[in-house]
């Protein structure tokens, strides 16, 4: 059944995640392991409880082979952050089953979601390759990394609304919720956040964000490609931001145009790609997110980790 095997193997689980679908999701890796037990030389199974509890259970997976998420991309990135706490030799590999809304890392290595039999066929006849990683550290003494993107502005404040409406239970899910709280954030307008950002060593640049997209992978918010030509393993980060300031018409359609990545081609956006950023509002803050998280903060250091975790990818992954 499987071209190799998964050795000690720890799967977490967010029995929350796609609308409290993961926990039957769960059980059904369950099942799976326990019946095909040659695919694994151990199998232990622990489900989160509470934001933030499944970078704990990642750090348990220490000296294992193999951890497996099974959830969005929020729990996706706190077992990250428990994997990146753990020393290079103790660190296993990590595998997904994404069960979540938006999906953005299933995406960027081309695997199936909210299937977790397909997403385990897809495990075991993948590939181990070894991706890049983001990481931001704040003023206020905060660090973390980022698997898939950090942004700021309006789109860090749909963001936000999204997380909200999702935990209220609004009933949509993935792009569609991102394109309906967008819609809803930038029809009431904005005439930006002053901003200052400086890319690798250049001089830097002061203008007022809208857009200011930091991508480790190409696309968020359900499928939105801001940075169409993110690659998680190039060593480098891609950067969106807006050089000018667009009336409220002009936004939503550059809204339309980020579904398949055209809007890189308008004349008030750049694009970029850089190993560190530096990006200061010195006024006042601005709505920050980091792989869905909230992150609070007045200035960042931001810079690319290279060739920092190996990942199980299907064959279908381009890179």
């Amino acid at each position: 059944m499987a071209n190799h095997q998964l050795g000690r193997t720890l799967v977490v689980a967010n029995p929350a995640s796609h609308s409290g679908k993961g926990a039957q999701a769960a059980e059904r890796v369950r099942r799976f392991f326990e019946s095909y037990a040659s695919v694994s030389t151990s199998f232990d199974m622990r489900l989160t409880e509470a934001p933030g509890h499944a970078t704990e259970l990642a750090r348990e997976a220490a000296g294992m082979d193999t951890l497996i998420v099974l959830g969005g991309d929020g729990v996706i990135h706190e077992s990250v952050e428990g994997l990146m706490g753990l020393g290079a030799d103790a660190r296993p590999r990590l595998a997904v089953i994404p069960m979540g809304s938006g999906n953005d890392f299933a995406r960027t290595i081309s695997a199936s979601y909210n299937d977790p039999e397909r997403s385990l066929a897809e495990i075991l006849m993948g590939s181990k390759r070894s991706i890049d990683l983001g990481y931001v550290a704040n003023d206020r003494g905060e660090a973390s990394y980022f698997v898939e993107t950090l942004s700021f502005g309006l789109d860090a404040a749909i963001a936000h609304d999204t997380t909200r409406r999702r935990a209220n239970d609004t009933g949509q899910e993935g792009s569609l919720l991102f394109a309906t709280s967008s819609v809803k954030i930038m029809s009431a307008g904005s005439k930006g956040y002053p901003s200052r950002l400086t890319i690798d060593a250049g001089e830097p640049s002061e203008q007022r964000s809208i857009i200011l997209a930091v991508q480790n992978g190409p696309t968020y918010g359900g499928g939105f490609a801001v940075c169409p030509r993110a690659n998680p393993t190039d060593g480098l980060l891609d950067i969106c931001y807006n050089v000018k300031v667009p009336n409220v018409p002009h936004l939503l359609g550059l809204l339309g145009l980020a579904r398949a990545g055209k809007h890189v081609h308008s004349r008030i956006i750049r694009t970029a790609r850089a190993r560190r950023i530096e990006v200061e509002f010195p006024e006042a803050e601005a709505p920050c997110q980091i792989d869905g998280e909230m992150l609070e903060g007045r200035r960042f250091q931001i810079e690319v980790v290279p060739h920092a975790l190996d990942v199980m990818v299907p064959q279908a992954c381009p890179w």
